[in-house]
């Protein structure tokens, strides 16, 4: 079996195993593997195998630079919150008083909510307000 062969059965085969582990790593082998096959079979570094493994090596190592900033935004796309956590930062009105170191309610998006004032004060029936936080199933407000 020629050095080529090799190089594109090794590279189909890390290409076989990033498949079953999506983590970036194996493909660039792979890419490095295959793209070395095909440079040997242009004609170049055929019976040097320290150069073929330099290349690889190089071809790899670059993949993997290209392929980790692939990896960041397929990562790191920004997420929404949900739940009780996409509260945050959203506005509605008093509909009971919010005592002075004590809670009232809020309507909030059409759902009515237990809440305390961030600073502790009072907070009249009938006034903005936006969610700071969350506390167990209080909100934690201030007038807006």
């Amino acid at each position: 079996m020629e050095a080529w062969m090799i190089w594109i059965l090794i590279g189909i085969l890390f290409i076989i195993v990033e498949i079953f582990d999506p983590a970036f790593f194996f493909i660039s082998l792979g890419i490095g593997a295959l793209l070395t096959g095909l440079i040997l079979i242009s004609g170049f570094a055929v019976d040097i195998v320290w150069l073929q493994i330099v290349i690889f090596a190089i071809i790899s190592f670059i993949a993997f630079l290209f392929m980790r900033k692939v990896a960041r935004k397929f990562y790191n796309s920004p997420q929404t919150e949900t739940n009780v956590f996409a509260m945050k930062g959203k506005t509605g009105h008093v509909t009971k008083t919010i005592a002075s170191e004590g809670k009232g309610y809020v309507k909030i998006g059409g759902e009515e909510w237990s809440a305390v004032a961030e600073d502790g004060s009072a907070i009249e029936e009938g006034e903005k307000i936006i969610v700071i936080g969350l506390d167990g199933n209080k909100v934690i407000v201030r007038k807006n």
